[in-house]
């Protein structure tokens, strides 16, 4: 299994940005797929999952302003992040859901 996030970027507060994860070595069309964040000093946290027949749910924090989205073709998982935050910066993994294993995480830093 290997998960490789990108997208990540440092980003003023109010912008957007599009995260990607390339997953492998997995049913990728038949797994729920999962978001998750870790900012820095706290217990990392769920964001978001996407589950194969396109049913989504998001923490209350992040519901309205970030969609999942999932390409089983390619076997890619996207996290749409609008209306940024400060307290959106963390380092944010994607996983598939059940799974113990993480992809290093894409950095987003949300500051002025």
């Amino acid at each position: 299994v290997q998960l490789v996030e990108s997208g990540g970027g440092l980003v003023q507060p109010g912008g957007s940005l599009r995260l990607s994860c390339a997953a492998s070595g997995f049913p990728f069309d038949e797994a729920i797929m999962t978001w998750h964040r870790q900012a820095p000093g706290k217990a990392r946290e769920w964001v978001a999952s996407m589950f194969p027949g396109g049913a989504t749910f998001y923490t209350g924090s992040v519901q309205g302003r970030f969609t999942i989205s999932r390409d089983d073709t390619n076997a890619t998982l996207f996290l749409q992040m609008n209306s940024l935050k400060p307290e959106d910066t963390a380092v944010y993994y994607c996983q598939e859901a059940g799974s113990t294993t993480w992809g290093q995480g894409t950095q987003v830093t949300v500051s002025s």
